[in-house]
């Protein structure tokens, strides 16, 4: 079992006086129940309840009040509650609402207990059961494929993640991390092909994996279709997905299919309600807040790189350059980087939002916005000189920000770059690996 990072999240989670019935979000096979069988080691008891398994379901058949339900653990497990540090995990929770009811009496009439639950489709199964979580009585945390910081643990390069939080790279460090980081765009971050890849050190051992995957999305979205229409739909935009990620999409005739645009949307809101795809809509203003225009085009983002190399056949491409942003258009390169950010924020499910400003004399477009300290930073993931960044140009002129960053393959290093309108602002410029630390580094200038 991989170490990951937000087992820190679960810790601190632990020692809080105000601890809440903690919900663990996230899509299929991102290592949830791992990562709760890891942190399970620091209770004197564990009890797993999976709610796919009909003996675990049957104690939240029946209407019984929370000491009955504890009393109906001891007696279907086996085992008994005198110990004090007693964790509970609720695997599939969404599959009994009782179930989910009973996490307001946890934290009401039970808080020495201490609750963990999961699913892979609850949002999905919010819009279908009779069924809500307790507002005020859980809290949540969302968990993501591995990151690059986890990606060198499980391979064994700690010192490598000790140098990146130092933020010092040495130039031998900074080549080391670049190839490490081309090998982790290249497999993605999903667990099991991690595994696989460490295993047989082979790439081409992935496919089964990646394949499985993609099935299991299928069958889990269409669970909760309404009906054959939908489920037809659902399964092509699953298919068609891989190679329209880090495009503007329309819904209409999606993946050049007969689709209306309310087929294909309904379809596209149920994927992205499974954590499996997000869409990035574009914010036109540059500073707080941010105003989303939905009514504009989004770009699409799937839940992991491995899975568009295999599904797009770009891996080859990986062999060929050394520079992520020669690959396929280059927008590998930044579905990679919005990955790492986004799985940077345990607490939010962030799709991190790109800006842009339409016109008829001429369209800009800033591939990412964060936002440090109550202030709108600009990200552009590019090669080339400061010089050729025309949308990062256009969105400092008309921001209050004194700071951009630009994401390349070069060293950490500052610039002091002025606008064709004549605005000067200090430009970061740090590379790929180190996107997942943005928000720490760029926190420091302001």
């Amino acid at each position: 079992m991989f170490e990951r990072n937000i087992l820190n999240n679960l810790t601190e989670w632990k020692g809080r006086a105000s601890r809440k019935p903690l919900i663990l979000r996230g899509a299929r096979q991102v290592g949830k129940t791992t990562a709760v069988n890891m942190f399970s080691k620091e209770f004197d008891l564990f009890i797993e309840l999976n709610l796919d398994l009909f003996s675990d379901i049957q104690i939240f058949k029946e209407e019984y009040g929370i000491e009955e339900i504890i009393q109906a653990i001891q007696v279907m497990k086996n085992i008994s509650f005198k110990k004090r540090n007693i964790l509970i995990f609720i695997d599939e929770i969404q599959n009994s609402p009782h179930a989910v009811k009973m996490l307001r009496y946890f934290y009401e009439k039970r808080p020495d207990i201490f609750v963990i639950a999961a699913g892979s489709l609850l949002e999905l199964a919010l819009e279908n059961k009779d069924i809500s979580f307790p507002v005020g009585r859980v809290e949540y945390l969302y968990m993501y494929p591995f990151n690059f910081n986890e990606f060198l643990k499980a391979i064994k390069e700690n010192i490598l993640t000790d140098i990146i939080d130092s933020e010092r790279i040495p130039d031998y460090a900074h080549d080391k991390l670049m190839k490490l980081f081309h090998r982790y765009t290249l497999i993605g971050g999903m667990p099991e092909a991690i595994k696989t890849y460490l295993d047989n050190n082979d790439i081409n051992s992935l496919k089964t994996i990646y394949q499985a995957l993609l099935v299991s999305f299928v069958n889990d979205s269409e669970k909760y279709a309404k009906n054959n229409t939908l489920r037809t739909v659902i399964a092509h935009c699953l298919n068609t997905i891989p190679s329209e990620t880090g495009k503007r999409i329309k819904f209409q005739n999606f993946g050049n299919s007969s689709y209306r645009s309310r087929e294909v949307g309904e379809a596209i809101r149920l994927i992205e309600k499974a954590m499996i795809i997000y869409l990035i809509y574009p914010v036109t203003n540059t500073d707080i807040p941010s105003r989303t225009d939905f009514k504009k085009s989004p770009k699409l983002q799937l839940l992991d790189t491995g899975l568009i190399n295999f599904f797009t056949g770009i891996q080859p491409e990986f062999f060929k350059f050394d520079n992520l942003n020669s690959i396929y258009k280059g927008f590998i390169a930044e579905h990679i980087v919005r990955q790492e950010i986004i799985a940077s924020d345990y607490t939010h499910n962030n799709p991190v939002p790109i800006w842009t400003r339409e016109s008829k004399a001429s369209n800009a477009e800033v591939d990412i916005l964060i936002q440090v300290k109550g202030t709108v930073i600009p990200v552009e993931v590019k090669s080339g000189a400061s010089g050729s960044l025309k949308s990062l140009h256009l969105f400092m002129d008309e921001s209050n920000s004194e700071f951009a960053v630009r994401l390349c393959r070069n060293m950490m290093n500052f610039e002091r770059v002025t606008t064709p309108s004549g605005k000067t602002f200090t430009l970061i410029n740090l590379p790929y690996y180190l996107a997942g630390s943005l928000e720490k580094i760029v926190g420091k200038f302001i």
